[in-house]
């Protein structure tokens, strides 16, 4: 500059100062709106990479929601003794490994299928909140527990199995005296005694009386007062309505494997296979009672004079007519063989339209 102050004349040099004055004015305008524009590209940048992280934080959460929905399953099957529940039960042991659930038996001191309330509380806890065990199936000989009463948002499935009443008497009676061939060694409460079904209807005993047919309808009925009093028509209904409430599917021994081919197309999660294992498995019919007669004519015919013969087997024709209803609706028979149908609806008109 102090050249150009120099050889240029004062009128020069004011116009050079001015025009680099106004040069520089104009260098830092725009060096500002690079700044500004680079901070707008920084911003979009960090935005767009925002929405790209919330994006895939939302998709991974999406499937393990799913995940742990498809996960978060917990069947019940409160098992009547003697309606071949451990041949249906040995089904689920078989499949656990293979299809990834657990199994877990309800153990109850000396069977009683009644738990005090503060077993119930503490089992539906475990039931609801043992998440190391989901996807779950439980077994035990219990009576049916309502989950609502105890406030839980997510409920199990329940299932069951149900027989004529009068055959699973039977069964029973001789069970006690002589076992099966599951544990053919282990030694029965009456074991000893060589008294016919038959010979102990005659003579009026209480292994055979009627108020021992009283025990599917207490079994569905539940955890009150008045379940357990044999003859008593509530007792009934509320059976009636529990079973069609409360249970997805309730089969019955003599078409057991209709009821695990319903299972398996309804729940593959945990029943995948299990037509297939009924049919051609060895633990498919495991648990036979020994040394089983079958009752006469005279003694049917004792015991359906009973009031409470009566009610059972009209429990157990509800349950039997509920179950060929939905069978009638699932399957198709065809040669001699049943066939699942295949889906029959389909969701249309959508709206809005996707874009």
């Amino acid at each position: 500059m102090g050249i150009l102050r120099i050889m240029m004349p004062p009128k020069f040099q004011l116009l050079a100062l001015l025009a680099f004055a106004v040069a520089m004015v104009f260098l830092e305008n725009q060096i500002q709106k690079l700044e500004e524009s680079r901070g707008k590209l920084e911003l979009a940048i960090a935005r767009h990479e925002v929405r790209e992280i919330e994006q895939r934080h939302t998709q991974d959460g999406a499937r393990e929601s799913l995940l742990d929905e498809a996960d978060d399953v917990v069947i019940i099957y409160n098992r009547v003794p003697k309606t071949a529940s451990t041949s249906f039960t040995n089904i689920a042991y078989d499949l656990c490994s293979k299809n990834h659930y657990h199994v877990l038996h309800i153990n109850t001191t000396k069977n009683n299928p009644v738990m005090s309330i503060q077993d119930q509380v503490r089992f539906v806890k475990n039931v609801t909140s043992w998440r190391e065990m989901k996807p779950a199936f439980y077994h035990g000989h219990i009576s049916f527990l309502d989950f609502a009463k105890f406030g839980v948002k997510k409920r199990p499935i329940y299932i069951n199995v149900i027989r004529d009443p009068i055959e699973r008497l039977v069964s029973y009676y001789y069970f006690l005296r002589f076992g099966d061939d599951y544990r053919p060694g282990l030694r029965r409460r009456k074991q000893g005694d060589k008294k016919t079904f038959d010979e102990c209807v005659s003579a009026g005993g209480s292994d055979c009386a009627p108020e021992k047919l009283w025990l599917q309808i207490p079994f569905f009925c539940g955890h009150y007062s008045e379940c357990w009093n044999i003859g008593s028509k509530w007792a009934l209904e509320q059976a009636k309505y529990n079973l069609v409430n409360e249970y997805m599917l309730v089969g019955v021994t003599e078409e057991l494997e209709d009821f695990v081919m319903m299972l398996e197309a309804a729940l593959p999660r945990f029943f995948k296979g299990a037509l297939e294992l009924y049919r051609t498995g060895k633990k498919s019919h495991l648990r036979k009672t020994s040394e089983k007669k079958p009752p006469t004519k005279e003694s049917i015919a004792k015991l359906q004079q009973s009031e409470i013969w009566k009610m059972e087997n009209e429990f157990y024709e509800f349950a039997l007519e509920q179950f060929q209803f939905v069978r009638a609706h699932a399957v198709r028979e065809k040669d001699g063989e049943l066939y699942l149908l295949a889906p029959n609806f389909l969701y249309e008109k959508i709206y809005p339209k996707t874009t």
